[in-house]
């Protein structure tokens, strides 16, 4: 199993390199499912992998002038607030079990599991449905948008402290649409939060969690192949209509992941 894991760990990179996203909808199940992780260890340890490897793959965005830092701050400071808060203060008050319905009981891990798995089907169907008409009408002021930004921002902090996710599905669509970003340098500023996001989150939590720092730079180093093998494909494959076929498996992840924990 750990060799599909470290198969699959190419998958993660290469998915942020080619859509600027997606990175730790797979990172999670990865590690749960396939290097036996409970939830929360996952959690952290998906933060540094997607961390790491935006980190590296947007270098050459930027060497190619495609990230705009400008927004990154925007989009990026709240969600970094977002995330020390909700590891600090929200992460910690969740039970150890939450609910016991006759033989089943709902556990932390389970939990995080099942708001992952709905995460994922959201955010499959907004890879699906691959929207790139603004949903914020043409006549909305800068102002209104970046404070929509903002709150999108805050949002993404707190799934990413929550379960480990990136946010990039939520962060392209915004900087795209709200933000009037071409495609290209959303990516790169998406890669950019995403790695801010991710690290920073890890750091703020790091403390809680015994790391096996072997296995998660050993996983952090397959990623890092990867994204260096999507940017380069990103050069050649658009994206864009890679992201509805992504968004499918994604779904089919996020099902499985309900059906698992609740029914198996």
């Amino acid at each position: 199993m750990e060799i599909i894991g470290y198969t699959a760990s190419v998958l993660i990179g290469i998915s942020l390199g080619l859509i600027g996203g997606g990175g730790s909808i797979l990172t999670v199940p990865v590690l749960v499912y396939l290097f036996g992780m409970d939830a929360f260890l996952a959690t952290e340890y998906s933060l540094f992998i997607v961390g790491v490897s935006s980190t590296v793959g947007s270098v050459s965005y930027f060497k190619n002038g495609l990230v705009n830092f400008k927004i990154a701050l925007i989009f990026g400071v709240p969600s970094v607030i977002s995330i020390f808060l909700t590891t600090t203060y929200l992460l910690p008050l969740i039970p150890e079990q939450l609910l016991t319905i006759k033989d089943f009981t709902i556990t932390k891990n389970i939990f995080l599991l099942l708001v992952f798995a709905v995460l994922m089907i959201f955010a499959s169907y907004k890879m699906i449905t691959s929207k790139t008409s603004a949903e914020i009408s043409e006549n909305s002021s800068a102002h209104s948008n970046i404070a929509l930004a903002v709150g999108q921002g805050t949002i993404v902090g707190i799934l990413t402290g929550l379960v480990g996710a990136g946010g990039g599905f939520m962060i392209i669509p915004a900087l795209v649409n709200l933000l009037k970003l071409p495609m290209k340098t959303a990516i790169g500023t998406s890669l950019v939060i995403i790695a801010l996001n991710s690290l920073i989150g890890f750091s703020s939590s790091m403390t809680n969690v015994n790391i096996e720092w072997t296995l998660l730079l050993s996983i952090a180093a397959i990623a890092i192949a990867g994204i260096i093998i999507g940017s380069q494909l990103s050069k050649k494959i658009d994206g864009k209509k890679l992201k509805p076929a992504f968004g499918w498996f994604v779904l089919v992840m996020g099902i499985y992941i309900i059906t698992r924990e609740i029914f198996l």
